[in-house]
């Protein structure tokens, strides 16, 4: 798309410079605005910056040279070059209105030639600064997108992996500063496979997808929620106590079992199981233990019957890991290695 004309802002004192200057200017193709002092160039600045202000220096009140200090100043205006113009031929004073921020000089009376080449000079220059700050934004808005798209898991549309172990990092940190409690939940949806395998894998994209809009929805602003994997996903609470988590957790447990999943051709309901731990706890010395301490919560709540919430180091956590741990317990089986625990990532989807 062409651009606009450019915008010439001329401040005088003198109305019939002004007026000259106007003529000119408007005679090869610019717009231009007319200002009588200072305080009237500074306000019409604020107002509607121009993209070139040539600006006399000698004037009553606010004169040029503070003129041009102010507007270098602000940080809230775009690059706007300036031509200070004056009678006054020396270099004493041009030094002076450079140093004060102008980008060129031109003395009275004017060579009209030369004021033409001046301002086109300047206008390119303005031009390349904006062009080079359109490209700027748009690679930051590419960055931004390419970093959602990177933390962003590409069915559900909220936090993969990758995001929620990052998060995890920085809430982890800000606990231990603060001292402030830090909780997860680890919940994965029960008899996930059988979804695929009765169904179809876009009905079991359709459950994934509505099962992720639940936990966001119940979840707070401050909260995050994200895929881990699979059917599994994971909560992070920051400043939420065990108990309230495990509350939290229920609550969650209940609204899956509640939810009817409505696809094309039929409707069918899944529950879901949770293992929750929390820091402080003496045995969670990082932000890795207190994921493991999800995941063997969660671990033990698939075991034991599936659509329950289990806490970490809890009684039914414990009771379950001592009768795994007993002289007569079938070793092969044990942790890892069993086939319906859903912690084998290849037999993870019969859970």
């Amino acid at each position: 798309m062409a651009r606009e004309p450019f915008r010439i802002l001329v401040v005088d004192d003198h109305p019939d410079n002004v007026e000259l200057l106007r003529a000119r200017l408007e005679a090869r193709g610019y717009i231009v605005d007319g200002a009588s002092g200072g305080e009237e160039a500074l306000e019409m600045l604020k107002r509607n910056p121009p993209d070139l202000m040539l600006l006399d220096v000698m004037m009553p009140k606010v004169d040029g040279m503070e003129v041009v200090r102010r507007l270098k100043a602000d940080k809230s205006l775009p690059f706007i070059p300036v031509i200070m113009q004056t009678a006054l031929d020396s270099t004493e004073n041009k030094v002076e209105g450079l140093d004060a921020g102008a980008d060129d000089y031109i003395t009275k009376p004017i060579n009209f030639p030369e004021l033409d080449a001046r301002v086109k000079s300047l206008l390119r220059i303005k031009k390349l600064q904006e062009d080079l700050r359109a490209r700027e934004k748009e690679l930051e808005e590419m960055n931004e997108r390419l970093l959602r798209i990177s933390q962003t898991d590409a069915l559900t549309e909220i936090s993969n992996r990758r995001a929620l172990e990052q998060k995890l990092d920085e809430m982890w940190a800000h606990s231990q500063r603060l001292h402030e409690p830090l909780s997860i939940v680890m919940c994965d949806i029960d008899k996930f496979k059988s979804v695929n395998d009765t169904y179809g894998h876009q009905v079991g994209d359709i459950v994934l997808k509505e099962f992720a809009c639940l936990l966001k929805d119940a979840a707070r602003e401050i909260d995050r929620v994200g895929r881990y994997g699979g059917e599994e996903f994971l909560l992070l609470l920051p400043g939420t106590p065990l108990d309230s988590a495990v509350t939290f957790a229920e609550r969650l447990r209940d609204i899956a079992k509640e939810h009817t999943f409505s696809f094309e051709g039929g409707t069918l309901s899944r529950t879901m199981s949770c293992g929750v731990a929390a820091w402080p706890h003496p045995e969670i010395r990082d932000q890795d233990a207190l994921l493991k301490a999800a995941d063997d919560a969660l671990y033990v709540a698939k075991e034991t019957g599936r659509n329950k919430v289990v806490r970490y180091d809890g009684t039914e956590y414990k009771s379950h890991m001592e009768l795994e741990e007993a002289p007569h317990a079938d070793k092969s089986l044990s942790g890892k290695q069993k086939p319906d625990g859903g912690r084998d990532e290849k037999t993870r989807g019969a859970a």
